[in-house]
């Protein structure tokens, strides 16, 4: 057997050491800068959207948003909080959501477009639930700051749940700047806080569902070979026994003791 399929092996290991590691190299750095342009279209466009919906809501006096918000425990409105989020009460309701929600949504979205999709769904659904479930009867809730603090929820853990630095220094950055936020999760008279709480709710799951499974399975075959002392192992061919095969002991060229068991082999023992 030849030494090609060891180098290969040596190959795979050092891949898998790089893809759970916590630094970021030169390929990733290049998808990154890929997926934070894509993510700017994004949300540029979700702006735009929520925007032009707000200007149609105004013209006909927020009836779009007393039609199509959310009203806790009727089950009529149940679908509404798919709607719900892109509605809003005013133009200083709307102004106040717009800058939060491109900051977070596009650190949401530079990882990945698909991942960005399914997390947002979830995420309107949990804070959408939740203010359903728990605000008070006999009012209309809308807006986009459930799925605003979904995403603050998800930036946080998702570079822990993915084991990239990166997304950690972004996450421990966006929660000590934004730390403020926090105070809007506590009941305040007029604000859905309901929603804030079910949307962060949403953002940590999210984190752990839609986590980098690659990551995850590479770390397992290294303790197991951790565990196993493949140090000093060698490998016999398929056949049994090497001599007997003529095609030697394969031996992995990074083993510190190579040498010694080509000697004991080339001698016969």
């Amino acid at each position: 057997m030849s030494k090609e399929p060891a180098e290969q092996a040596g190959r795979g290991r050092q891949a898998r050491t790089q893809r759970r590691s916590w630094t970021l190299g030169v390929g990733q750095a290049e998808s990154v800068l890929a997926g934070a342009r894509n993510a700017l279209f994004v949300m540029t466009g979700v702006l735009v959207v929520i925007w032009a919906i707000q200007l149609a809501n105004v013209a006909d006096s927020y009836h779009l948003t007393l039609d199509y918000g959310i009203r806790p425990r009727d089950l009529g409105s149940l679908p509404y909080i798919l709607t719900a989020p892109f509605l809003h009460f005013s133009w200083t309701h709307i102004e106040g959501n717009s800058g939060p929600l491109f900051i977070f949504g596009f650190l949401a979205a530079y990882r990945g477009l698909a991942k960005f999709a399914a997390v947002t769904a979830l995420v309107i659904v949990t804070s959408g639930l939740a203010a359903w479930f728990f605000e008070a009867p006999g009012s209309v809730g809308a807006g986009a700051s459930g799925v605003v603090f979904g995403y603050f929820g998800y930036i946080m853990v998702r570079g822990i749940f993915d084991r990239h630095a990166i997304d950690v220094l972004v996450g421990a950055v966006m929660a000590l700047c934004f730390a403020y936020q926090f105070a809007v999760l506590l009941p305040h008279q007029g604000i859905g806080w309901q929603a804030h709480v079910g949307g962060v709710a949403g953002g940590i799951l999210s984190g752990w569902l839609f986590r980098d499974r690659r990551a995850a399975r590479a770390v397992k075959p290294a303790r197991g070979n951790a565990a196993g002392g493949t140090a000093g192992t060698a490998v016999l061919p398929a056949g049994g026994d090497s001599r007997a095969s003529g095609k030697g002991l394969v031996v992995d060229p990074s083993n510190p003791r190579a040498e010694l068991y080509k000697q004991l082999d080339d001698l016969g023992l």
